[in-house]
Order: C-alpha cells, then structure tokens, then sequence
C-alpha cells in the first residue's frame, strides 16, 4: 500500500497496545517549532533561550516569569497557548485521549487548527491499513473546510483552500497571482473528482488536498464517508455500528440523531420538532444516513433496536464545516447512560 498523508505526523508517534498513539517528545516538538513561536535572528536571547532549553526537553516545565523575559509580547501570548495545549496533551498521555477530553472537559481553549491536526493524525491512525482511496478522501471532510459545488444535479465537495488558492492564482502560483494582478485572462482550474476508475491517482497527492469528491447519493462518496464514520466510532468507543446513506428520514418514531456539523444539527433540530423548512435550507442538506448498533446492548437501554440518524450539510456560504466531535459526545451509548 502506497504511503498517504505524511503531513498528519504520523510518524512522529507510537502505538499503544489498545491501537491509540501516544504522546512522543518528537510529537511536541512538532508543535514547538511552529513559526508562531519559532524564534528568528532578531528574536531576543529569553526566546532563543527558551526555545533551545524546549527542544532539549519538551516536557520541561515554563515559568511565567520565563514568558514575562521575552520581548515580543505576541510570541510569548504564542508560547502561552502552545504549552497549554503541550501540558494538556502530556496530561492525557495518548492524543485520542488529549482530544476527547477537550470536548469532555472544556478546560483549555484551543486553536481550531490544532483540533485538525489532532483529528488528521488520529485519522492516519484509525486508516493506516486503508487500500480505498475514496474513503482517505472522504475522511478529508473531517479535519479540511470544504466548499460544494452544485452544477445540474451533480453535487461535488473539494478543499475549500485549494479551491481559494486557485481561484487566485489559476493553478500557477505565484506566476499566476502574478498574471491575474496584471489583468490576464487565466484558464478555468478543474480540480480531479475521484471515481473508481482514476482513485490511484490519489495515493502521489494526499497532500496535496486537491482533488474533489462527488457526493450524489447514487455516487461512492457518501457510502466511503459513512465506512470511516464507522471506523472512527469504532476506534474511540470500542462498539460496532453499521452506518448507511439514505435518502430521507421515515421514522414514525424518531427519537435521537446527530449532526455532523453546526448546519446539519439546526436542520435536523428544526426536522425532528416539524418545523417547516425553506427550500433552501432543504438543498443544504448534503448527506442523511442511518446509524444503527451491532450489538443492541451498546445502546442506551431507552433507545435499543431504534436507528440513530446523522446528517451532514454545508453553511449559507456553501461550505462544510464538520466536527467529529460530535460523535464522541452525542452517541447514545449504554455506557454513558
């Protein structure tokens, strides 16, 4: 199987025996020597100290008065939040661990960016034997904004980032940011959507975060999204469930569901207490699926043998913005009852 994803940092870490990775000291040097706190010539003898000392040691502990020597107050705010962020994954020992208690806690604020690495890395992990390409890029949506594309009933999901970056360049970097501030006509950039019969392109460019999933239900994409939806619930709670695309929600006695984002949970919130929908909040609709759980004693002894509905939509602004999370708080496991 060819390598994916070197920028998740996977290589950085160490599986426990439960399959959960735990926290190396190469792993927090990772994020010590993130440009917001990497000290540069001009940078002050306290920060170059202080970097020097980290680098040695990442656990090593940081007094406030070592933050109050360096000059530059923005980078010692940076530092601030980073060693946060570094003693909250030292305290939780794995970075499954660090992440779910984020959401279980809610005792540190952290960057959203450092969440997506958190999930990107936890993805390669959960994926690592991964040979479909369309499920790596369906796990995309868990960790990149994306942004749809709605074009005669075809629906088509691509990185939000690469889309802005070529919208403004053209695909020709720098040359082309160039050319478009002169005025010159640029060629229209097509990203590639993946398909059964050009996936292997995928494996030269998973870092390249640029190629686009099509997402109509009687494509692949939904049904590659929903395998590592089960994946991931697997990974972290240790229960199998069978998640399927549907295209509406029968249920005469619907009793839980779950968005997968901010705009999906509104909607089905607005659904579930039979609320009229606009027509245009129905199109934002991208994906609904059906939930259920393998074995029926993982559930919640009030909802056992009922489905569990998911769904996923994008904002106003065509964007989707997921959060996995979602999935570790709000599933209705027996175990949390």
């Amino acid at each position: 199987m060819p390598p994916f994803w070197k920028s998740a940092g996977y290589h950085l870490v160490e599986r426990e025996k439960n399959g959960w990775l735990l926290v190396t000291p190469d792993l927090l040097r990772a994020y010590l020597t993130r440009p917001e706190i990497h000290p540069v010539e001009e940078s002050c003898p306290a920060e170059h100290r202080l970097f020097e000392r980290l680098m040695d040691d990442p656990f090593a502990s940081v007094s406030e008065s070592e933050l109050q020597e360096i000059q530059d107050r923005d980078t010692a705010d940076n530092y601030s939040v980073v060693l946060a962020f570094r003693d909250h994954l030292v305290k939780n020992k794995t970075v499954e661990g660090a992440y779910s208690a984020l959401f279980r806690e809610g005792t540190i604020s952290v960057p959203p960016v450092f969440l997506d690495q958190l999930v990107h890395l936890i993805l390669r992990n959960i994926l690592r034997n991964c040979q479909d390409p369309m499920r790596l890029r369906a796990a995309e949506l868990f960790f990149r904004e994306q942004v749809v594309t709605l074009n005669e009933g075809t629906v088509t999901i691509a990185d939000a980032e690469i889309v802005e970056m070529m919208s403004e360049t053209g695909g020709l970097g720098g040359l082309g940011a160039l050319l478009m501030e002169s005025g010159t006509p640029m060629r229209e950039v097509a990203l590639d959507v993946l398909s059964e019969e050009n996936a292997e392109i995928y494996w030269d460019r998973s870092d390249r975060f640029d190629t686009a999933l099509d997402f109509r239900f009687t494509q692949p994409g939904p049904d590659a999204f929903a395998r590592v939806l089960e994946a991931w619930i697997r990974h972290f709670h240790q229960v199998q469930v069978r998640i399927q695309p549907v295209q509406q929600i029968r249920d005469e006695h619907w009793s839980w569901h779950i968005g997968l984002d901010a705009d999906a949970t509104a909607i089905l919130n607005a659904l579930f207490n039979e609320e009229p929908l606009s027509e245009a909040d129905n199109l934002r609709i991208l994906g609904l699926f059906r939930l259920d759980f393998e074995n029926r004693s993982d559930m919640r002894a009030d909802l056992r043998g009922k489905p569990v509905w998911l769904g996923l939509a994008m904002s106003p602004d065509y964007k989707i913005r997921m959060k996995p999370q979602n999935l570790l708080v709000n599933l209705p496991l027996a175990s949390e009852s």
